[in-house]
């Protein structure tokens, strides 16, 4: 029987908030005057995604009535299912956009990768639960939790999904680190990830900071060879980046990088989405143009301005003002699931909650790090907003899952 007053309804308010602000603009970018630009399979999109918002709700209320136990205990075959899905949909997967991402199951056209992340975030989760002494010396741990992780990114960098596979990737320090990982291995986990992306800025601020992280390690554990490694490894990272920018990438995806570190150097090409989406943003102001008013948006600027640039679309339309609400409403979201996964006893439902929370987070920064130009362009949907039915469907279970566990926590945490 459900408890109403346990259940956790300051969450679901924000799921509506931020699913209405969604509707609303996904509705410009599609209905408003840009439509005469736009062809009918693109119109229909706010159709469609009434269609599955009702859908994911339906689901979000029926999981509410399921047993916390059984999501681990399918866990693993989940996990297994997916893999499957995802591997087939290589072969005789829908080739959109040069990529076989997409599995038509019973009509309905599936982004596997979407519900990959699910199974992967479930299948950790529970190996986890029984792992919890993760220290330096217990590799097998570590290296199971990370092989549970990569193969469903390989699987998904097969299937030409950049951006979801770096999502997934980031998982790996964040679930060791709560599992017990100490705070110096986890951040030389993370750390080629933030050389990396200061070296393409400059070579100088990514051997900045290649020392800062450096002496950042040792302070926290005081071990020379882990600073060593620490040090060693930054200096491949950043000499890697170099000759990676001026002798291995191709031409056009140079020109991306370029284009994210000045895309004024080419306005009409590479930097053209940044110019644009920047452009929009910043002539919202305070209160925006107007609800269809963009000229950015309606005049058909603005790249994939439904999914990936969406929040452009509202910056330019509602300002400052409607902005800074979906960054609330976001900071709200991650605070809430975060109390969720502190005040609960068992930990297979805390890590299932901390990395739901961090893949919706990197999502967010990812999604609005692209729209403001601090980020390269990943093409990574903006969660409960952005429109694309797989991936709101399977953003919603994640939290229904969350909700769920939150909701059973006094009966399922003495199941250990």
């Amino acid at each position: 029987m459900i408890n109403s007053k346990e259940f956790s309804w300051p969450v679901l308010l924000v799921w509506f908030a931020l699913t209405a602000i969604g509707l609303i603009a996904i509705y410009s970018a599609t209905q408003g005057p840009v439509s005469q630009f736009l062809p009918e399979y693109i119109q229909n999109n706010f159709s469609r995604q009434i269609v599955w918002i009702s859908l994911s709700l339906f689901i979000l209320i029926a999981i509410q009535f399921t047993s916390p136990r059984t999501f681990q205990g399918v866990a693993y075959i989940f996990y297994g299912i997916c893999i499957l899905l995802a591997i087939i949909t290589i072969f005789v997967g829908i080739e959109v956009g040069g990529g076989r991402r997409w599995l038509s199951i019973f009509g309905m056209r599936l982004q596997i990768s979407e519900f990959l992340k699910l199974a992967t975030v479930l299948a950790v989760a529970n190996y986890l639960t029984h792992k919890r002494d993760i220290s330096v010396g217990n590799f097998k741990t570590a290296l199971t939790t990370v092989m549970i992780i990569l193969v469903p990114v390989i699987i998904i960098v097969l299937q030409n999904d950049t951006g979801t596979a770096l999502v997934l990737l980031a998982l790996i320090p964040v679930v060791l680190f709560w599992s017990g990982l100490p705070y110096g291995l986890s951040l030389l986990i993370i750390s080629p990830a933030l050389i990396g992306y200061f070296s393409v800025i400059g070579l100088l601020y990514g051997a900045i900071a290649a020392l800062i992280i450096t002496i950042t390690i040792f302070l926290l554990q005081k071990q020379t060879w882990l600073t060593a490694s620490s040090l060693l490894l930054g200096i491949v990272v950043v000499i890697g980046t170099e000759v990676a920018l001026h002798q291995v990438l191709q031409p056009h995806q140079r020109a991306r990088i370029e284009a994210f570190v000045n895309p004024s150097l080419d306005p009409q090409g590479a930097g053209w989405n940044v110019l644009q989406a920047t452009t929009a943003i910043g002539s919202g102001g305070l209160q925006g143009k107007g609800f269809t008013k963009g000229t950015q948006t309606q005049l058909r600027f603005l790249p994939e301005q439904w999914t990936d640039f969406v929040y452009c679309v509202i910056g330019e339309e509602f300002g400052f003002m409607g902005s800074s609400l979906v960054l609330l409403l976001y900071a709200a979201l991650f605070l809430l699931l975060l109390r969720m996964a502190g005040v609960h006893k068992h930990p297979f439902a805390q890590l299932v909650i901390v990395s739901v929370t961090f893949l919706y987070f990197i999502h967010f920064v990812i999604n609005i790090g692209s729209a403001t130009a601090v980020l390269p362009i990943m093409g990574v949907p903006l969660p409960f907003v952005s429109y694309g039915g797989s991936a709101f469907l399977a953003n919603t279970i994640m939290l229904a899952i969350c909700l769920n566990l939150d909701l059973y926590r006094r009966s399922f945490s003495i199941y250990r």
